[in-house]
């Protein structure tokens, strides 16, 4: 948490992320053209972003793209404002705001734990509904199989699909179509990258949600931040993160 206080302190990245929110996946060039400042200046500011994990990059061709990482700010919140929250505390935090003009958002956390573990912390139904707001994920995860999202009491499909890719504990790639609310199920059919890179005794897990159209329903998305706080909190520790989401679903 210290590298990202010391990222947020200063007004330029600020004013970076600021540009990330208003339009996500933005090149250098692009972003050095809305900065009164060197090309230099502005790679020096984003390095420092993506240390603390507030900027996640992508590679489109020759270019990079930066995309906002809300992640760090959602643990955070987490921290110190949780523990009051209510259900329509989300709206306040004014995380929501942060993914709202989504084309494909990426989100990357690092967790003290083991591929194998964190793997089947994402693919057992069980350990999955202690921090996917009480609902598991059911497939026997090979490529073409189905894909559940459901809570069994009382019975609630809350999302579906197809798996695509699985190369375990490495990858993991499927659609989703989401019934939890009317306004996500009316986006239709996206999809969801889970990768898994070993960095010493821990992981770093990037979740990229994408083929969704321009201006998507938050509802669709909103939830990954709360989601992955709770799965670094179970796996770390072995409680539960009580969230804005987890509230709402109790």
């Amino acid at each position: 948490m210290d590298e990202v206080f010391k990222a947020l302190a200063d007004p330029t990245r600020r004013s970076l992320l600021d540009e990330l929110f208003r339009s996500d996946g933005q090149s250098l060039t692009q972003l050095e053209a809305r900065l009164p400042m060197s090309r230099f200046g502005v790679m020096k500011h984003l390095k420092q972003l993506e240390e603390a994990g507030l900027v996640v990059t992508r590679r489109r061709g020759r270019e990079k793209l930066h995309f906002l990482n809300p992640v760090p700010i959602r643990l955070v919140h987490d921290r110190w404002v949780s523990k009051y929250a209510e259900p329509w505390a989300a709206g306040l935090s004014g995380l929501k705001q942060e993914l709202e003009r989504p084309m494909e958002k990426v989100f990357e956390i690092y967790i003290k734990t083991t591929p194998e573990r964190l793997w089947d912390a994402i693919t057992d139904p069980e350990v999955r509904a202690r921090y996917n707001f009480g609902a598991g994920a059911h497939s026997d995860w090979s490529p073409g199989a189905r894909v559940e999202l459901r809570v069994d009491e009382p019975e609630l499909l809350l999302g579906e699909g197809e798996i695509l890719e699985a190369d375990p504990p490495r990858r993991l790639v499927h659609t989703m179509l989401a019934h939890f609310s009317p306004e996500a199920e009316a986006e239709g059919t996206s999809r969801v990258t889970w990768e898994i890179e070993p960095v010493g005794d821990s992981c770093r897990l990037v979740l990229t949600h994408d083929e969704m159209r321009e201006g998507a329903h938050d509802q669709l998305y909103g939830g990954w931040p709360m989601i992955l706080s709770g799965l670094k909190t179970w796996l770390e520790s072995g409680e539960l993160l009580t969230t804005p989401g987890s509230l709402m679903y109790t």
